[in-house]
């Protein structure tokens, strides 16, 4: 038997719609996928890629 982890989706507890992304960590990965569409394809980094990811979001890199 196989074991299959499935993913435990979150999303920010300020996202008030339902156009939000979403994030799960799969073993050593870590997924995102948009909330308005949760049948697509989600997104897939290593621990070094989110890393790097949350540190430019805290360090202001990323402006709207």
């Amino acid at each position: 038997m196989v074991e299959i982890n499935v993913p435990a989706w979150r999303k920010s507890s300020r996202c008030g719609t339902s156009t939000c992304v979403e994030v799960a960590k799969v073993d050593d990965q870590y997924m995102i996928r948009d909330s308005k569409n949760p049948e697509a394809a989600a997104l897939s980094f290593t621990k070094a890629e989110w890393d790097a990811f949350v540190e430019g979001v805290t360090a202001g890199e990323f402006r709207f």
